[in-house]
Protein backbone atom coordinates (compact mmCIF):
# COMPACT_ATOMS: atom_id res chain seq x y z
CA UNK A 1 0.00 0.00 0.00
CA UNK A 2 1.15 3.18 -1.39
CA UNK A 3 2.09 6.07 1.44
CA UNK A 4 1.54 8.51 -0.75
CA UNK A 5 -0.21 9.59 -3.59
CA UNK A 6 -0.17 12.11 -6.65
CA UNK A 7 -3.21 13.78 -7.79
CA UNK A 8 -4.02 14.65 -11.37
CA UNK A 9 -6.08 16.75 -12.77
CA UNK A 10 -7.44 16.67 -16.45
CA UNK A 11 -9.81 18.82 -18.25
CA UNK A 12 -12.85 16.64 -19.25
CA UNK A 13 -12.88 14.80 -16.13
CA UNK A 14 -15.35 15.08 -13.21
CA UNK A 15 -12.77 14.02 -10.66
CA UNK A 16 -9.26 13.92 -9.93
CA UNK A 17 -7.54 10.76 -10.44
CA UNK A 18 -5.12 9.49 -7.18
CA UNK A 19 -1.87 7.56 -8.48
CA UNK A 20 -0.01 5.38 -5.75
CA UNK A 21 3.80 7.05 -5.37
CA UNK A 22 6.28 3.99 -4.52
CA UNK A 23 9.77 4.66 -3.21
CA UNK A 24 12.96 1.95 -3.62
CA UNK A 25 15.98 1.51 -1.55
CA UNK A 26 17.49 4.76 -3.28
CA UNK A 27 16.59 6.82 -6.00
CA UNK A 28 13.85 8.93 -7.17
CA UNK A 29 10.13 7.97 -6.26
CA UNK A 30 7.80 6.23 -8.96
CA UNK A 31 4.37 7.22 -9.79
CA UNK A 32 2.50 3.98 -10.60
CA UNK A 33 -0.15 5.17 -13.90
CA UNK A 34 -1.48 2.05 -14.58
CA UNK A 35 -4.67 3.02 -13.47
CA UNK A 36 -5.00 5.38 -15.81
CA UNK A 37 -5.70 3.47 -18.33
CA UNK A 38 -9.42 2.88 -17.03
CA UNK A 39 -9.93 6.73 -17.60
CA UNK A 40 -9.09 6.29 -21.48
CA UNK A 41 -5.77 7.93 -20.64
CA UNK A 42 -2.10 6.59 -21.15
CA UNK A 43 1.05 8.29 -20.57
CA UNK A 44 3.33 9.80 -23.22
CA UNK A 45 7.42 9.03 -22.72
CA UNK A 46 9.19 8.48 -25.76
CA UNK A 47 12.08 5.80 -25.43
CA UNK A 48 10.68 5.26 -21.86
CA UNK A 49 13.59 7.75 -20.41
CA UNK A 50 11.06 9.19 -17.76
CA UNK A 51 8.95 5.23 -16.88
CA UNK A 52 9.84 2.78 -14.59
CA UNK A 53 9.04 -0.70 -16.63
CA UNK A 54 9.66 -2.65 -14.52
CA UNK A 55 11.20 -3.74 -10.49
CA UNK A 56 14.40 -4.90 -10.07
CA UNK A 57 17.07 -5.56 -7.44
CA UNK A 58 20.31 -5.94 -9.60
CA UNK A 59 21.97 -2.29 -10.44
CA UNK A 60 21.45 0.51 -9.39
CA UNK A 61 22.87 4.01 -11.18
CA UNK A 62 22.95 6.99 -9.52
CA UNK A 63 24.33 9.36 -13.04
CA UNK A 64 24.36 13.05 -11.33
CA UNK A 65 26.86 11.31 -8.42
CA UNK A 66 28.36 9.26 -10.51
CA UNK A 67 27.29 5.94 -8.55
CA UNK A 68 26.92 2.20 -9.96
CA UNK A 69 26.00 -0.36 -7.61
CA UNK A 70 26.11 -3.83 -8.37
CA UNK A 71 23.34 -5.67 -5.50
CA UNK A 72 24.36 -2.96 -3.16
CA UNK A 73 28.40 -3.16 -3.61
CA UNK A 74 29.78 -0.17 -5.50
CA UNK A 75 31.34 -0.84 -8.96
CA UNK A 76 35.22 0.29 -7.30
CA UNK A 77 35.00 -1.71 -4.56
CA UNK A 78 34.43 -5.06 -6.89
CA UNK A 79 36.65 -3.86 -9.53
CA UNK A 80 39.43 -3.76 -6.84
CA UNK A 81 38.73 -6.87 -4.62
CA UNK A 82 36.89 -9.27 -7.09
CA UNK A 83 36.76 -10.91 -10.75
CA UNK A 84 34.37 -11.49 -13.21
CA UNK A 85 33.07 -14.65 -12.39
CA UNK A 86 32.75 -13.92 -8.61
CA UNK A 87 30.57 -11.20 -10.34
CA UNK A 88 28.20 -13.44 -12.31
CA UNK A 89 27.61 -15.24 -9.35
CA UNK A 90 26.47 -11.84 -7.51
CA UNK A 91 24.60 -11.04 -10.06
CA UNK A 92 22.54 -13.95 -10.53
CA UNK A 93 22.14 -14.81 -6.95
CA UNK A 94 21.69 -11.89 -4.44
CA UNK A 95 25.35 -12.03 -2.79
CA UNK A 96 28.77 -13.15 -2.74
CA UNK A 97 29.59 -16.58 -2.99
CA UNK A 98 30.90 -18.64 0.17
CA UNK A 99 34.23 -19.86 -1.24
CA UNK A 100 32.82 -23.45 -1.40
CA UNK A 101 29.88 -21.71 -3.44
CA UNK A 102 32.59 -20.02 -5.70
CA UNK A 103 34.89 -22.59 -6.01
CA UNK A 104 31.75 -25.15 -7.39
CA UNK A 105 30.34 -22.19 -9.58
CA UNK A 106 33.73 -21.91 -11.41
CA UNK A 107 33.83 -25.22 -11.73
CA UNK A 108 30.41 -25.61 -13.29
CA UNK A 109 31.29 -22.54 -15.60
CA UNK A 110 34.60 -24.05 -16.91
CA UNK A 111 33.05 -26.70 -17.65
CA UNK A 112 30.72 -25.96 -19.77
CA UNK A 113 32.45 -23.75 -21.86
CA UNK A 114 32.66 -26.20 -25.12
CA UNK A 115 30.42 -25.94 -27.91
CA UNK A 116 28.48 -28.71 -29.45
CA UNK A 117 30.57 -29.82 -32.45
CA UNK A 118 27.70 -29.53 -34.98
CA UNK A 119 26.85 -25.76 -34.21
CA UNK A 120 30.96 -25.22 -36.00
CA UNK A 121 29.05 -25.87 -39.02
CA UNK A 122 27.05 -22.51 -38.32
CA UNK A 123 29.93 -20.69 -38.95
CA UNK A 124 30.95 -22.19 -42.07
CA UNK A 125 27.25 -20.79 -43.67
CA UNK A 126 28.35 -17.05 -42.99
CA UNK A 127 30.41 -14.64 -45.65
CA UNK A 128 34.07 -15.14 -44.28
CA UNK A 129 34.11 -11.30 -44.53
CA UNK A 130 30.86 -11.34 -42.19
CA UNK A 131 30.64 -9.36 -39.42
CA UNK A 132 31.30 -10.83 -35.98
CA UNK A 133 27.92 -9.32 -34.74
CA UNK A 134 26.00 -10.65 -37.47
CA UNK A 135 27.58 -14.18 -36.58
CA UNK A 136 26.98 -13.88 -32.93
CA UNK A 137 23.28 -13.40 -33.24
CA UNK A 138 23.18 -16.34 -35.51
CA UNK A 139 25.22 -18.68 -33.66
CA UNK A 140 23.71 -17.58 -30.29
CA UNK A 141 19.94 -17.42 -31.26
CA UNK A 142 21.04 -21.09 -32.36
CA UNK A 143 21.84 -22.60 -29.25
CA UNK A 144 18.43 -23.04 -28.53
CA UNK A 145 18.04 -25.85 -30.94
CA UNK A 146 21.03 -27.28 -29.07
CA UNK A 147 20.10 -27.00 -25.57
CA UNK A 148 16.56 -28.13 -25.97
CA UNK A 149 17.03 -29.96 -22.97
CA UNK A 150 16.66 -26.62 -20.09
CA UNK A 151 14.42 -24.76 -21.76
CA UNK A 152 11.28 -24.48 -19.14
CA UNK A 153 11.50 -21.46 -18.55
CA UNK A 154 9.61 -21.83 -14.93
CA UNK A 155 11.53 -24.47 -14.07
CA UNK A 156 14.10 -23.03 -11.48
CA UNK A 157 17.19 -25.51 -12.33
CA UNK A 158 16.68 -25.22 -16.25
CA UNK A 159 16.85 -20.98 -16.10
CA UNK A 160 19.96 -22.26 -13.63
CA UNK A 161 21.15 -24.25 -16.53
CA UNK A 162 20.65 -22.06 -18.87
CA UNK A 163 22.01 -19.26 -17.60
CA UNK A 164 25.63 -21.48 -16.88
CA UNK A 165 25.71 -22.36 -20.25
CA UNK A 166 25.06 -18.62 -21.71
CA UNK A 167 27.97 -17.45 -19.44
CA UNK A 168 30.36 -20.41 -19.70
CA UNK A 169 30.29 -20.61 -24.00
CA UNK A 170 29.73 -17.24 -24.44
CA UNK A 171 33.72 -16.60 -24.64
CA UNK A 172 34.12 -19.82 -26.68
CA UNK A 173 31.71 -18.37 -29.39
CA UNK A 174 32.73 -15.04 -29.51
CA UNK A 175 36.03 -16.40 -29.72
CA UNK A 176 35.32 -17.97 -32.74
CA UNK A 177 33.61 -15.44 -34.45
CA UNK A 178 37.23 -13.65 -34.35
CA UNK A 179 38.83 -17.32 -36.00
CA UNK A 180 36.95 -17.24 -38.04
CA UNK A 181 36.93 -13.77 -39.61
CA UNK A 182 40.26 -14.47 -40.11
CA UNK A 183 40.42 -17.72 -41.61
CA UNK A 184 42.63 -19.84 -38.82
CA UNK A 185 41.26 -22.77 -37.03
CA UNK A 186 38.96 -22.69 -33.86
CA UNK A 187 40.70 -23.02 -30.42
CA UNK A 188 39.21 -25.23 -27.98
CA UNK A 189 39.12 -23.99 -24.45
CA UNK A 190 41.27 -25.14 -21.83
CA UNK A 191 40.15 -25.95 -17.89
CA UNK A 192 43.33 -24.81 -16.75
CA UNK A 193 43.08 -21.53 -17.68
CA UNK A 194 40.44 -18.65 -15.91
CA UNK A 195 37.89 -17.10 -17.45
CA UNK A 196 39.51 -13.84 -18.87
CA UNK A 197 42.88 -16.29 -19.64
CA UNK A 198 40.59 -19.19 -21.80
CA UNK A 199 39.39 -16.35 -23.69
CA UNK A 200 42.86 -14.78 -24.90
CA UNK A 201 43.97 -17.94 -25.40
CA UNK A 202 40.99 -18.87 -27.33
CA UNK A 203 41.60 -15.40 -29.42
CA UNK A 204 45.21 -16.11 -30.50
CA UNK A 205 46.60 -19.21 -29.90
CA UNK A 206 47.00 -21.31 -33.05
CA UNK A 207 47.67 -25.07 -33.67
CA UNK A 208 51.16 -24.36 -34.17
CA UNK A 209 51.92 -22.03 -31.48
CA UNK A 210 52.10 -21.93 -27.48
CA UNK A 211 50.26 -18.69 -26.93
CA UNK A 212 51.02 -18.11 -23.06
CA UNK A 213 48.48 -15.61 -21.61
CA UNK A 214 49.98 -12.42 -19.86
CA UNK A 215 48.90 -12.08 -16.52
CA UNK A 216 48.70 -7.87 -16.89
CA UNK A 217 46.60 -8.74 -20.32
CA UNK A 218 44.12 -11.05 -18.44
CA UNK A 219 43.39 -8.96 -15.48
CA UNK A 220 42.97 -6.16 -17.91
CA UNK A 221 40.34 -8.34 -19.63
CA UNK A 222 38.87 -9.57 -16.51
CA UNK A 223 38.22 -5.72 -15.79
CA UNK A 224 36.55 -5.02 -18.55
CA UNK A 225 34.39 -7.79 -18.30
CA UNK A 226 33.20 -6.71 -15.26
CA UNK A 227 33.09 -3.00 -15.97
CA UNK A 228 30.78 -3.83 -18.90
CA UNK A 229 28.53 -6.85 -16.99
CA UNK A 230 25.29 -4.93 -16.15
CA UNK A 231 24.25 -1.16 -16.80
CA UNK A 232 20.52 -1.65 -15.27
CA UNK A 233 17.78 -0.83 -17.68
CA UNK A 234 19.88 0.08 -20.71
CA UNK A 235 18.20 -0.19 -24.67
CA UNK A 236 19.36 -4.05 -24.97
CA UNK A 237 18.70 -5.19 -21.19
CA UNK A 238 15.11 -3.44 -21.66
CA UNK A 239 14.64 -5.74 -25.01
CA UNK A 240 15.99 -8.90 -23.35
CA UNK A 241 12.84 -8.02 -20.75
CA UNK A 242 10.54 -7.09 -23.29
CA UNK A 243 11.56 -10.66 -25.50
CA UNK A 244 11.19 -12.49 -22.24
CA UNK A 245 8.10 -11.25 -21.02
CA UNK A 246 6.58 -13.35 -24.45
CA UNK A 247 7.78 -16.40 -22.88
CA UNK A 248 11.03 -16.83 -25.53
CA UNK A 249 13.53 -19.28 -24.35
CA UNK A 250 16.85 -17.50 -23.32
CA UNK A 251 19.19 -18.02 -26.18
CA UNK A 252 16.46 -16.37 -28.06
CA UNK A 253 15.87 -13.30 -25.79
CA UNK A 254 19.91 -12.97 -25.12
CA UNK A 255 20.52 -12.64 -29.25
CA UNK A 256 17.53 -10.07 -29.52
CA UNK A 257 19.72 -8.30 -26.84
CA UNK A 258 23.11 -8.58 -28.98
CA UNK A 259 21.08 -7.22 -31.87
CA UNK A 260 20.07 -4.46 -29.57
CA UNK A 261 23.56 -3.78 -28.44
CA UNK A 262 25.29 -3.84 -32.24
CA UNK A 263 23.33 -0.36 -32.50
CA UNK A 264 26.12 2.52 -32.65
CA UNK A 265 24.16 4.90 -30.57
CA UNK A 266 24.79 1.48 -27.74
CA UNK A 267 27.55 -0.57 -27.85
CA UNK A 268 29.78 0.50 -30.31
CA UNK A 269 31.07 3.74 -28.62
CA UNK A 270 34.86 1.88 -27.82
CA UNK A 271 34.91 1.39 -31.35
CA UNK A 272 33.69 4.89 -32.51
CA UNK A 273 36.59 6.00 -29.70
CA UNK A 274 39.16 4.22 -32.34
CA UNK A 275 37.43 5.36 -35.91
CA UNK A 276 37.71 8.89 -34.09
CA UNK A 277 41.45 8.49 -33.29
CA UNK A 278 41.76 7.60 -36.96
CA UNK A 279 40.17 10.66 -38.12
CA UNK A 280 42.42 12.68 -36.09
CA UNK A 281 44.98 10.79 -37.99
CA UNK A 282 48.50 13.14 -37.36
CA UNK A 283 49.81 13.00 -33.84
CA UNK A 284 51.08 16.33 -33.80
CA UNK A 285 49.54 19.57 -31.19
CA UNK A 286 48.32 21.27 -33.84
CA UNK A 287 46.59 18.82 -35.58
CA UNK A 288 45.23 17.77 -31.83
CA UNK A 289 43.85 21.33 -31.34
CA UNK A 290 42.55 21.48 -33.89
CA UNK A 291 39.93 18.76 -33.89
CA UNK A 292 39.18 20.21 -30.34
CA UNK A 293 38.02 23.44 -31.66
CA UNK A 294 36.27 21.37 -34.33
CA UNK A 295 34.61 19.43 -31.01
CA UNK A 296 33.76 22.88 -29.43
CA UNK A 297 32.00 23.90 -32.20
CA UNK A 298 28.45 23.65 -32.31
CA UNK A 299 27.92 23.55 -36.37
CA UNK A 300 30.44 20.98 -36.68
CA UNK A 301 29.21 17.45 -36.88
CA UNK A 302 32.89 16.12 -34.99
CA UNK A 303 32.16 15.10 -31.71
CA UNK A 304 34.72 13.64 -29.53
CA UNK A 305 33.77 10.43 -29.21
CA UNK A 306 34.30 8.79 -25.43
CA UNK A 307 33.60 11.86 -23.72
CA UNK A 308 30.76 12.21 -21.59
CA UNK A 309 27.61 9.77 -20.91
CA UNK A 310 24.09 9.94 -21.25
CA UNK A 311 23.59 8.89 -17.92
CA UNK A 312 26.28 9.64 -15.72
CA UNK A 313 26.51 14.03 -15.31
CA UNK A 314 29.68 13.25 -13.04
CA UNK A 315 32.47 11.27 -13.54
CA UNK A 316 31.61 7.50 -15.13
CA UNK A 317 32.70 5.70 -12.44
CA UNK A 318 33.93 2.42 -14.32
CA UNK A 319 36.41 5.12 -16.33
CA UNK A 320 38.09 5.90 -12.77
CA UNK A 321 38.97 1.77 -13.18
CA UNK A 322 39.80 1.20 -16.66
CA UNK A 323 41.83 4.52 -16.44
CA UNK A 324 44.43 2.48 -14.12
CA UNK A 325 44.45 -0.70 -15.84
CA UNK A 326 45.00 1.49 -19.63
CA UNK A 327 47.93 2.55 -18.04
CA UNK A 328 49.07 -0.82 -16.51
CA UNK A 329 48.36 -2.14 -20.28
CA UNK A 330 50.21 0.08 -22.16
CA UNK A 331 53.57 0.28 -20.03
CA UNK A 332 53.11 -3.35 -20.10
CA UNK A 333 53.34 -3.35 -23.92
CA UNK A 334 55.82 -0.50 -24.12
CA UNK A 335 53.05 1.46 -25.73
CA UNK A 336 53.61 4.67 -24.49
CA UNK A 337 54.52 6.60 -27.68
CA UNK A 338 52.22 4.61 -29.77
CA UNK A 339 50.95 7.54 -32.09
CA UNK A 340 47.45 7.01 -32.08
CA UNK A 341 47.34 5.98 -28.68
CA UNK A 342 49.32 9.14 -27.53
CA UNK A 343 46.37 11.21 -29.61
CA UNK A 344 44.16 9.66 -26.76
CA UNK A 345 46.20 10.36 -24.14
CA UNK A 346 46.22 13.92 -24.91
CA UNK A 347 42.96 14.29 -25.10
CA UNK A 348 42.67 12.55 -22.16
CA UNK A 349 44.80 15.56 -20.52
CA UNK A 350 42.54 17.97 -22.46
CA UNK A 351 39.69 17.10 -21.57
CA UNK A 352 40.32 16.84 -18.20
CA UNK A 353 41.63 20.39 -17.97
CA UNK A 354 39.89 22.46 -20.71
CA UNK A 355 36.88 24.40 -18.68
CA UNK A 356 34.77 24.21 -21.85
CA UNK A 357 34.30 19.99 -21.09
CA UNK A 358 35.22 20.70 -17.03
CA UNK A 359 31.60 22.93 -17.18
CA UNK A 360 30.08 20.33 -19.63
CA UNK A 361 31.52 17.34 -17.49
CA UNK A 362 32.43 15.82 -20.90
CA UNK A 363 35.12 13.21 -19.18
CA UNK A 364 36.21 10.54 -20.27
CA UNK A 365 33.96 7.54 -19.65
CA UNK A 366 34.71 3.70 -19.99
CA UNK A 367 34.43 3.46 -23.66
CA UNK A 368 37.38 5.66 -24.35
CA UNK A 369 39.73 3.62 -22.21
CA UNK A 370 37.75 0.39 -23.25
CA UNK A 371 38.66 0.97 -26.79
CA UNK A 372 42.43 1.94 -26.16
CA UNK A 373 43.03 -1.20 -23.99
CA UNK A 374 41.55 -3.62 -26.66
CA UNK A 375 43.11 -2.19 -29.18
CA UNK A 376 46.59 -2.55 -27.24
CA UNK A 377 46.17 -6.14 -27.07
CA UNK A 378 45.72 -6.52 -30.56
CA UNK A 379 41.96 -7.09 -30.86
CA UNK A 380 40.25 -5.69 -33.88
CA UNK A 381 37.95 -3.20 -33.84
CA UNK A 382 35.08 -5.27 -35.27
CA UNK A 383 35.24 -7.79 -32.28
CA UNK A 384 34.61 -4.53 -29.59
CA UNK A 385 31.32 -5.01 -29.43
CA UNK A 386 31.20 -8.60 -29.53
CA UNK A 387 33.84 -8.34 -26.00
CA UNK A 388 30.83 -6.12 -24.87
CA UNK A 389 28.08 -8.69 -25.40
CA UNK A 390 30.21 -11.46 -23.79
CA UNK A 391 30.39 -9.13 -21.33
CA UNK A 392 26.73 -7.81 -20.60
CA UNK A 393 25.60 -11.84 -20.69
CA UNK A 394 25.37 -12.34 -17.09
CA UNK A 395 23.50 -8.75 -17.12
CA UNK A 396 20.75 -9.89 -19.77
CA UNK A 397 20.48 -13.22 -17.95
CA UNK A 398 19.89 -11.76 -14.65
CA UNK A 399 17.54 -9.68 -15.41
CA UNK A 400 15.44 -12.36 -17.63
CA UNK A 401 16.05 -15.00 -14.49
CA UNK A 402 14.20 -12.10 -12.37
CA UNK A 403 11.78 -11.44 -14.53
CA UNK A 404 10.28 -14.72 -15.44
CA UNK A 405 11.00 -15.87 -11.66
CA UNK A 406 8.41 -12.88 -10.40
CA UNK A 407 4.94 -11.64 -11.55
CA UNK A 408 5.88 -11.26 -15.38
CA UNK A 409 3.30 -9.66 -17.55
CA UNK A 410 3.39 -9.48 -21.45
CA UNK A 411 5.08 -6.16 -22.74
CA UNK A 412 2.85 -3.89 -24.41
CA UNK A 413 3.45 -0.39 -24.80
CA UNK A 414 1.10 2.30 -26.16
CA UNK A 415 1.70 4.74 -28.46
CA UNK A 416 0.04 8.56 -29.22
CA UNK A 417 -1.93 7.41 -32.51
CA UNK A 418 -1.29 10.55 -35.29
CA UNK A 419 -2.82 9.13 -38.45
CA UNK A 420 -6.04 9.11 -40.50
CA UNK A 421 -8.85 8.57 -38.31
CA UNK A 422 -11.75 6.22 -39.74
CA UNK A 423 -12.03 6.91 -44.01
CA UNK A 424 -13.60 5.29 -46.41
CA UNK A 425 -12.36 3.18 -49.55
CA UNK A 426 -12.43 5.58 -52.23
CA UNK A 427 -15.14 4.52 -55.36
CA UNK A 428 -13.56 3.17 -58.87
Amino acid sequence: MADKKAILTVPGLDENIELPIYSGTVGPDVVDVRGLTSKGLFTYDPGFVSTAACESAITYIDGGKGVLLHRGYPIEQLAKHSHYLELCYLLLNGELPTPEEEEKFENTITHHTMVHEQLLQFYKGFRRDAHPMAILCGVVGALSAFYHDSLDINNPRDREVSAFRLIAKMPTMAAMCYKYSVGQPFIYPKNDLNYAENFLHMMFSTPCGDYQPNPVLSKAMDRIFMLHADHEQNASTSTVRLTGSTGANPFACIAAGIAALWGPSHGGANEAVLTMLDEIGEDSEENIQHFISRAKDKNDPFRLMGFGHRVYRNFDPRAKVMKETCDEVLKELGLENDPQLHIAKRLEEIALSDEYFIERQLYPNVDFYSGIILKAIGIPTNMFTVIFALSRTVGWISHWKEMVSGDNKIGRPRQLYTGHDVRDYPAK
